[in-house]
């Protein structure tokens, strides 16, 4: 019941809140650019793996989400109410959506962006599991379920983000595209 509110106390100033600097955006794309530049075309083998990889750690995600409600030793969200059930289910199968369209992205400028998003879903799967024995031992304390639900709306908000940094890259790029095209 109070090891939330204790990790919070123990981890008091050292969460990360600052801002980039201003041009972040700029540096980071003419960095993306100048990568794709430096590839010419060419593929490393670690780029040949990195697909590979990004679907095996969403498979591991989605089996941890299935096998981690199978597990007796805790309680989740399904076990205390028809309604908690309802809202675990759809949580689970939204970030699955969210992962298969992570895992269709099979261009290489964006796998870095998918498997960072990856580990940081997998670092809230490990918090999950946590919570899931602070709910068996508080007796279903409302701040732990209220936990519970916000580390899936964090989940589907970073698979969300990530799918939208996606979208702008490739939509940006395609404007770099046209534009040297019509120089």
């Amino acid at each position: 019941m109070d090891s939330l509110t204790e990790f919070f106390k123990d981890h008091k100033g050292k969460f990360d809140l600052e801002e980039p600097r201003s041009g972040h955006e700029k540096r980071f794309l003419e960095k993306l650019n100048q990568t794709d530049q430096d590839a010419g075309g060419g593929s490393t083998t670690s780029e040949v793996w990195k697909p590979f990889l990004m679907i095996a750690a969403s498979l591991t995600l989605i089996m941890m989400l299935v096998i981690g409600s199978g597990n007796t030793n805790s309680r989740d969200l399904a076990s205390i109410s028809p309604e908690m059930a309802t809202t675990q289910d759809f949580f689970t199968t939204t970030i699955s959506t969210e992962l298969a369209k992570l895992n269709s992205e099979d261009s290489p400028e964006f796998q870095d962006l998918v498997v960072d998003a990856l580990f940081q879903i997998k670092i809230l799967e490990e918090d999950y599991q946590k919570l899931k024995k602070d709910l068996t031992s508080s007796g279903d304390d409302k701040r732990v379920i209220h936990a519970m639900i916000e580390n899936f709306q964090n989940r589907i908000d970073i698979l969300q983000q990530v799918s939208e940094q996606i979208d702008e890259l490739k939509q940006l790029k395609e404007t770099n595209n046209e534009n040297s095209f019509t120089l």
